[in-house]
């Protein structure tokens, strides 16, 4: 049985633990197709390696700045699948991705300061700037004719109390890359005023058969001193419940302020022991998983594609990247959360409404499916969907 089979998803323990509008937060007989998580279990690697550590009967604290095995492993996966050579003594693992965003946040902005935030982009972005008491600027974004995110017009959006540039990459939800050229324009960019870069790439490993990530990093170290990234290991590996992340830099100082903001040393903050075995093991062992289920998940897309191009008043653009489809929904004549609340309501089924609260105001005619699921969900989901969107043309 094929690790990411249908038969392998344990869905009455996902109805119990699967929250964040999944399946232990719905009625019976919806499909949540929705937050960015994984229907199957982890990798076997990390289970064992977790068992092995809680047999002991110890959980102790760890160093304040991370295990060094767990600093090194990922610094030299980052090495050896992305190209991107990161000081081990500069990872900092931290509780999420999503809690690594509110710390470079914390460390480089104050009240007043500006900081361009692309539109639509996942709503962590400018809530973490918001909290840090900046000001977000959205940047609307546009495709050019290939089909890539627009950057020539960011400079537009730079005023003298710009100090920070909100980066996904890739993009999270159109599921864009961006090539190497625009990495240099927005290094070139950020070099001309001295601005921040907040590099989330979280989603680097989910690409797609002849697609190529680019990360900032690897136009050099000395490029990228006011770069600061985070990464994590929820959509590769589905631990989200482990809370596992961590920020990475290239300047000793930066390095000093994220810590600080982390509130680590005093260990009010920080990441559990758990939490960074579950890292190790996700980074020494279970490339193998990973990449077997890239092959479930392009399989998924191209069948999700193809029928949902093929249905009335919808269309949707091939992602490069991510388990994510961005459908435009425009042509239905009904805004993302009245369609969103019609599909649970009226055909029990539960997807993301592009609207400001999720990914800002550029995302309204838009929803947002997630297909990290068995092919037999996606399908029933579909199905859904079609049907859902037949009954509006009667």
């Amino acid at each position: 049985m094929s690790m990411f089979s249908h038969e392998n998803i344990k869905f009455d323990v996902l109805k119990e633990r699967a929250y964040n509008m999944r399946w232990a937060e719905v009625e019976e007989g919806i499909i949540p197709l929705t937050s960015a998580d994984l229907d199957f279990p982890v990798a076997p690697e990390i289970v064992e390696d977790l068992i092995d550590y809680i047999k002991e009967g110890y959980f102790s604290y760890t160093p304040k700045l991370g295990l060094p095995k767990c600093k090194q492993s990922i610094a030299n996966a980052l090495k050896r699948r992305k190209n991107v050579n990161v000081n081990p003594e500069l990872v900092l693992p931290i509780d999420s991705v999503a809690r690594g965003m509110f710390i470079i946040a914390e460390a480089v902005l104050s009240p007043g300061d500006e900081v361009i935030v692309f539109d639509p982009v996942d709503y962590l972005f400018k809530e973490s700037v918001v909290v840090a008491g900046a000001t977000p600027v959205l940047y609307p974004i546009e495709l050019d004719v290939q089909g890539n995110i627009r950057l020539d017009k960011l400079e537009d959006y730079i005023t003298e109390k710009t100090k920070m540039i909100c980066f996904c990459n890739p993009h999270n939800p159109l599921g864009k890359l961006y090539p190497m050229k625009d990495l240099d324009g927005l290094l070139k960019l950020a070099e001309k005023y001295d601005l921040w870069i907040m590099n989330d790439e979280i989603w680097s490993d989910i690409v797609y058969e002849g697609e190529k990530f680019n990360s900032l990093l690897e136009l050099g170290n000395e490029r990228n001193k006011k770069t600061i990234s985070v990464y994590g290991f929820s959509k590769s590996f589905g631990i989200a419940g482990l809370r596992a992340g961590c920020i990475y830099v290239q300047d000793e100082e930066i390095f000093k302020k994220i810590v600080d903001k982390a509130h680590v040393i005093s260990t009010a903050g920080g990441i559990t022991s758990l939490s960074q075995i579950a890292i190790i093991a996700c980074m020494d062992k279970c490339y193998y998983w990973l990449d077997e289920f890239m092959k479930h998940l392009e399989k998924n897309r191209d069948y999700a594609l193809e029928r949902i191009n093929a249905m009335p008043k919808i269309s949707c653009n091939k992602p490069q990247a991510t388990f994510l489809l961005f459908p435009d929904i425009r042509e239905t004549g009904m805004d993302s959360d009245s369609f969103v609340k019609y599909l649970k309501d009226e055909h029990q089924l539960l997807i993301v409404p592009g609207s400001s609260d999720f990914f800002g105001p550029g995302s309204e005619g838009h929803v947002r499916i997630t297909f990290s699921t068995s092919f037999e969900i996606l399908k029933e989901g579909l199905d859904r969907l079609e049907n859902a969107l037949k009954a509006l043309n009667k």
